[in-house]
This record gives structure tokens, sequence and C-alpha cells, in this order.
């Protein structure tokens, strides 16, 4: 008897069952939006294709009245600024953080009971503090951001470092390696394929703080650009947009997977 849980499916099989739930959400949404429009033609909760198609245009292609910019561009520009800056802080502080607490026991007995804390504090719940401390400008988004992600890089490495094989350490040791060659030629190695897995684990709370932020201040960026056009009912906007952000998210996922691959082929999680 074969059993279901030892059949697979080839690459191709594979490629078709991964698409068939994108095509079946897609003819939802068309028969919904027909039987819609045929009720109420001037219907903005569920357009037809062709007005997606229009808005595209109009967001990717043509310049704004006011600003003479592509607002699709100028807010992908602005979001991935943003973004960006945030993962390189939160990349650079979780591996200090996490080298140290997992590497150093005073330092451990120090700061993790604090970055525990930090991480249980919901970072929308701080964006008030953030405005009043740091103004409505781009240091108070990338703050939120830094907040939400940095802590759980830290904990998340300084986990790592404890994996580490404890006989490595004590060769290491052995041989004559001080805490600071043991922490650059032993754990930092071994720990920097971690970190763009854990940065890949964050990029969804990042996406999230960021779109928080944008929304409530900003007047450039995805997010800005979705809860401005909401009071207009806009959906022929607010969803490609929203697939635009999708497609971005997957591009930045796939770019950390691949560069972990080109580095650290030897690291065991590269297919993840």
């Amino acid at each position: 008897m074969r059993r279901l849980v030892n059949l697979r499916p080839g690459r191709g099989g594979a490629l078709v069952l991964g698409a068939l739930p994108f095509f079946a959400l897609l003819l939802v949404y068309l028969i919904a939006s027909d039987l819609r429009l045929s009720e109420n033609p001037s219907d903005k909760m569920l357009p037809a294709l062709s007005s997606f198609a229009d808005a595209i245009r109009q967001y990717a292609t043509e310049p704004d009245q006011r600003s003479g910019q592509v607002l699709l561009w100028l807010d992908t520009q602005a979001s991935l600024t943003r973004l960006g800056l945030s993962l390189l802080l939160g990349a650079a502080l979780g591996l200090v953080f996490g080298i140290a607490t997992g590497a150093l026991p005073y330092v451990r007995a120090g700061f993790s009971p604090f970055i525990a804390t930090l991480s249980l504090i919901p970072p929308l719940s701080i964006l008030p503090i953030l405005f009043i401390v740091f103004g409505m400008g781009e240091v108070s988004k990338v703050a939120l951001i830094l907040f939400g992600i940095a802590p759980f890089l830290m904990r998340d490495l300084s986990m790592r470092v404890g994996e580490i094989p404890s006989e490595q350490i004590i060769k290491s040791q052995t041989l004559g390696a001080s805490s600071w060659t043991l922490i650059t030629r032993v754990i930092l190695p071994q720990l920097l394929p971690r970190l763009l897995d854990s940065l890949r684990l964050s990029l969804g709370s990042a996406w999230l703080f960021l779109i928080a932020a944008e929304a409530i201040a900003a007047d450039e960026g995805l997010g800005y650009r979705i809860f401005l056009v909401r009071r207009y009912m806009a959906m022929d906007v607010i969803l490609p947009y929203v697939a635009w952000i999708t497609v971005l998210a997957f591009a930045l996922d796939w770019s950390f997977r691949r560069v972990n691959r080109r580095l650290f082929p030897w690291y065991s999680g590269k297919n993840a």
C-alpha cells in the first residue's frame, strides 16, 4: 500500500500545486468582482482588473502633478531606505549583544534580563513615546523598527552562541586562544550565517512596524500611500501596493537566502 506520507510530487507537480491556491484566489476574486459590478458599476470594493491596470500605470509611470515624481518608486525608495537602515542597525546590535551575552557570563548576567524585558514590550505601544522623544521625522520610524527587531536578534544570536559545541571552545582555549581570539575566530564565523537567518525571520515584523510608522507620521512611503488612499476606498491602489510590498518582502527574503548559500555553503541551515 502506498501511503500519502510517502508520496512526493516532482518539480513540475510541485510548481503546479503551489500555483493552484493563487489561481483559486484570483478566480474567486474575479467572480465576486463581476457580481458586485453587475449590481453597481461604480462599486469600489472589488474593482475590475482594468481598474488595477489604470492605477498601476498612473502610480508607476506617470509623474505626480504636485511633486513631479512617480509615486510608486518614490514610496518604494523611502520605505526601503527606512527598512534597510533599521535592519543594518539591528544586525549590528544583535551581533554585538548576542555574542557578548552568549559568550561572556558577566555580560549575560547583567544584560540578559534587560534584553528579555525589552523583547516583551509591544513595540507599537511605545510609538507615541518615540514621536515625543525623536519627533515625527525619520529617526522615530527607524527607532520603532529597531526596537521591534533588535531584542529578538540579540536573544536569538545569544542562544546560537550557546549551541556552538563546547569541544570547540575547550580546544581553542587549550591551544592558547584569548577571549578576543575565541570570539573572532571561533564564534563570529559561525554566527554570521545564523545572523542572516535571524534577519530573514525578523523581516515580517520589520515590515509591520514600518507600515505602522508610515501610516501615522509620514509624507511618503508604501504604508503612507496605502493609508492615504483608504479614505477614498481606492482598492485599485491599495491592493497593488499590498502586492508590491509582498514582492519586495519575498525578494529580500530570497536575497538573504542566496547570500547565505553563497558566502556560507557549509552552513547546515542554508536550505531553510
